[in-house]
């Protein structure tokens, strides 16, 4: 602790990322890369840039890219709003939308970065525990049902919650769907009942990973203006190098993210960045061949594991939640590592036996199935 920090700094227990190690043949299955590599469109979009690319500032309000999204989305660019990543947008979306009087609820299991965003804005918040399958008991969070419900499922999670009073009232609610890091998806229908039982509240639906096989909430927005989408072009288009994501909602909720974008840093995208998220989100085609290789390998991946003895959950994500049954997970992540093989591991209640494993290309699959027959067979 520093003399110099703020009270604030000095509390915060910030995000850990996944690892980016440089290491030599190293398979790298730790942090949900797409296997393949951006639309060429957008590597030809990027190197037609000239001098002034860099010389002047990008748009501020990156309105090229905005029409783009929209008219994917059939919407308008004012229900659009971009930034610096899908991390960006969701800390401005707790800031200025999910800060209220009341806490914001999300599962205990879920992306590590919401509480994170609590502490660094003062937001009290209440870890709904998913059920014993790792899904999401939409029952949980429909204000209706009164605090049974929430207490029922603050009494199943382990050490869940910045608090331990329950209260039977949100001032906001998020979640991933699918889910991250268990990759289970939430049904449309599901999704619509808490945003529907929760009118006066914003409801986060956060798609990091939805292209790959769960349904969208983006089909809603017109319907629901409590609703924000936040999306990433880091998992299914290839570009977690770039550094673009972005959220949907209606104007109000824009507004409201503009303003606070505005008021921190008004040029989140470079104009690189601006060029290339435009071309991938107008190559539909190349999105959708590289989509469906993912999701064959995901198919071939989960069937090897099993194969194995490991439990994997059903994913509708780019990545596979295993466990065995008769080995630790840690062992297995080191026995991995050894192996130049790296996949994550959360040693965490409830989930420290699980593997979260990246798919990656058919070759890097088979070569981790290999490893992990071996590791198996030696630490038996």
């Amino acid at each position: 602790m520093s003399r110099f920090w703020n009270k604030l700094v000095s509390t915060l227990d910030p995000y850990v990322p996944g690892e980016q190690p440089r290491i030599q043949n190293l398979v790298k299955l730790n942090t949900n890369e797409h296997p393949y590599g951006p639309s060429p469109k957008v590597l030809a979009a990027i190197a037609a840039h000239t001098n002034d690319s860099l010389r002047l500032y990008p748009d501020p309000t990156a309105l090229v890219l905005r029409q783009a999204i929209a008219k994917r989305f059939d919407l308008t660019p004012e229900h659009v709003f971009v930034g610096n990543g899908s991390d960006e947008v969701l800390g401005h979306a707790f800031h200025a939308l999910l800060k209220q009087d009341a806490p914001v609820w999300f599962p205990d299991i879920t992306y590590s970065f919401y509480p994170v965003y609590c502490g660094l804005y003062q937001i009290d918040f209440r870890a709904i525990a998913l059920d014993d399958q790792f899904k999401i008991c939409v029952n949980d969070y429909l204000p209706a049902l009164g605090a049974e419900a929430v207490l029922g499922s603050a009494n199943r999670a382990l050490g869940a919650g910045a608090s331990s009073s329950v209260v039977a009232r949100a001032g906001g609610i998020i979640f991933p769907n699918p889910n991250a890091p268990t990759g289970c998806a939430s049904p449309l229908a599901d999704v619509e009942r808490i945003i529907a039982a929760n009118p006066n509240i914003v409801v986060v639906v956060d798609e990091a990973y939805v292209d790959f096989g769960a349904q969208t909430a983006a089909t809603l927005i017109e319907k629901y203006p409590n609703l924000l989408v936040v999306r990433t072009l880091s998992k299914s288009h290839s570009l977690a190098g770039l550094r673009v994501g972005y959220a949907l909602g209606q104007p109000e909720l824009i507004q409201g993210l503009d303003r606070v974008k505005n008021s921190f840093n008004s040029y989140p995208l470079d104009n690189l960045a601006l060029a290339g998220a435009t071309a991938a989100i107008e190559d539909e085609e190349y999105f959708e061949t590289t989509r469906n290789a993912v999701l064959h390998s995901r198919d071939a991946l989960t069937v090897g594991l099993q194969s194995l003895g490991f439990e994997v959950l059903p994913s509708a994500a780019n990545f596979v939640f295993a466990r065995h049954p008769d080995y630790k997970g840690a062992d297995l992540a080191a026995g991995l590592r050894a192996k130049n093989i790296i996949v994550r591991h959360f040693n965490k209640p409830r989930i420290a036996d699980f593997l979260r494993i990246t798919v990656g290309t058919d070759a890097q699959c088979a070569q981790l199935l290999t490893a992990c027959r071996e590791v198996l067979t030696a630490i038996k």
